[in-house]
């Protein structure tokens, strides 16, 4: 970590891995590139609900860093809030069809072989809209998440060496087993990849310290009821897409109980993830039972499935991105850093023989409403733009996204033309 200075400054890098997301094929690259690092990029999370300033003493940013990386709440229980807006239009349920095809991988038999309680796919709609989340944990072993919908619930839980994802609607099990030996065993959860509480994005946005970040303590908060700390986190550079994030730190146990993204367009939030009732006490163990109810669909994970080409459990970005691109590498540094990645697919942005964009009818469409046309030395392509995710596809197949401006990717396939 680099050092803090007396000014109560310091800096954090942002260079936070991005991921493009599980995909059929090369053809899904172009709502992968807004989409899916889009979802990564929101672990980078300062519009906290002002429930108060309690005094507290006064600590460095330096001292409030260390005491979030010294937390080691084991038990926990409460509520969690999030909110996603990326500033698209409503998709009508468009993106979470896609995410489910991609999560399907090549080889896979389609619908029929895939199960509405798989969690690889069940979690990413919390990439947009608001969602109510109970949570629970009790050591490394034993994790329940829980997303409320309306007449409906959606659980997932890690219980030892067995994983359940259970979904009310459909009355559909998935089952599967934690590998054995692991040295973090939630980590091999199906679906604990997609950042769904305060430390999670916590975790992500703080992985590095350098000099692209400016961190302050921006005083208190009360969230849940309990005094925080607000940690300021803020871009030095230009061309960066993020404003400002800000994560109140219990001021007890150094746990994160709120985190807030906003953009530096302004306006409302991009991401909101706060608890809204939080206990440290050790949960219940009957918690963590699942049986699944009778007349319920039971899905196993399919090892074959798995051999035949759908992402591990747990892989990160590189498992995701071996198929269908080409040499992805990282331009820039910090907050500026972008990925870039050739899809192989000449002629622009592919269309089937209907004319939809990539094969993916309503989605191609809704995808082209947003994009804008753009020229440099690179030759010519189409900008995808949200609050916080843009992203360039070229005419010659080539992929430029992050957290920056256009003007930025521009600049950035310029310089590698």
């Amino acid at each position: 970590m680099a050092p803090i200075d007396s000014d109560d400054n310091t800096t954090a890098g942002a260079g936070e891995e991005l991921r493009a997301g599980r995909r059929k094929a090369a053809r899904y690259v172009v709502p992968v590139a807004v989409m899916g690092v889009a979802a990564a990029t929101i672990g980078l999370v300062p519009a906290l609900a002002d429930s108060g300033d309690p005094d507290l003493p006064k600590v460095t940013a330096e001292q409030l860093i260390e005491k979030i990386a010294k937390s080691d709440v084991q038990q926990l229980s409460g509520t969690v809030r999030i909110s996603t807006d990326l500033g698209l239009p409503d998709l009508g349920g468009l993106e979470s069809g896609l995410m489910s095809g991609m999560s399907e991988g090549p080889g896979s038999g389609g619908d029929d072989e895939g199960s509405a309680a798989d969690p690889s796919a069940k979690l990413t709609e919390l990439v947009s809209g608001s969602h109510t989340l109970r949570v629970a944990a009790d050591g490394p072993d034993r994790q329940k998440l829980s997303l409320l919908e309306n007449a409906a619930e959606y659980s997932l839980i890690h219980n030892g060496k067995d994983v359940w994802g259970y979904d009310s609607r459909s009355n559909e099990v998935y089952h599967s087993t934690a590998a054995d030996g692991a040295e973090r065993p939630d980590k091999d959860v199906p679906g604990q990849d997609v950042p769904a509480t305060p430390k999670d994005f916590a975790d992500q946005a703080l992985k590095a310290v350098d000099d692209t970040t400016s961190v302050t303590v921006g005083g208190t908060a009360q969230v849940a009821g309990r005094d925080a700390y607000r940690l300021v986190v803020e871009p030095k550079q230009d061309g960066s897409t993020v404003g400002a994030i800000t994560v109140a730190v219990d001021a007890e146990t150094g746990t994160p109980l709120k985190f807030t993204l906003t953009p530096a367009s302004g306006g409302a939030a991009v991401v909101d993830v706060g608890f809204t009732k939080v206990s440290f006490a050790k949960p219940d163990a009957s918690t963590f039972d699942f049986t699944p109810p009778e007349g319920a669909k039971v899905t196993e994970a399919d090892e074959a499935g798995r051999r035949a080409g759908a992402p591990e459990h747990g892989r990160g970005a590189e498992g995701g991105l071996a198929k269908g691109m080409n040499g992805l590498e990282v331009i820039g540094e910090g907050w500026n850093s972008i990925a870039a990645f050739d899809t192989g697919a000449q002629g622009g942005l592919p269309t089937d023989s209907a004319g939809d964009l990539g094969g993916l009818g309503d989605l191609g469409g809704f995808l082209g409403s947003f994009g804008d046309q753009v020229k440099g030395d690179f030759g010519s392509g189409t900008v995808f733009k949200t609050r916080l995710v843009n992203a360039l596809i070229t005419d010659d197949g080539k992929v430029y996204a992050g957290a920056v401006t256009k003007d930025a990717l521009v600049k950035a396939a310029d310089a590698a033309k």
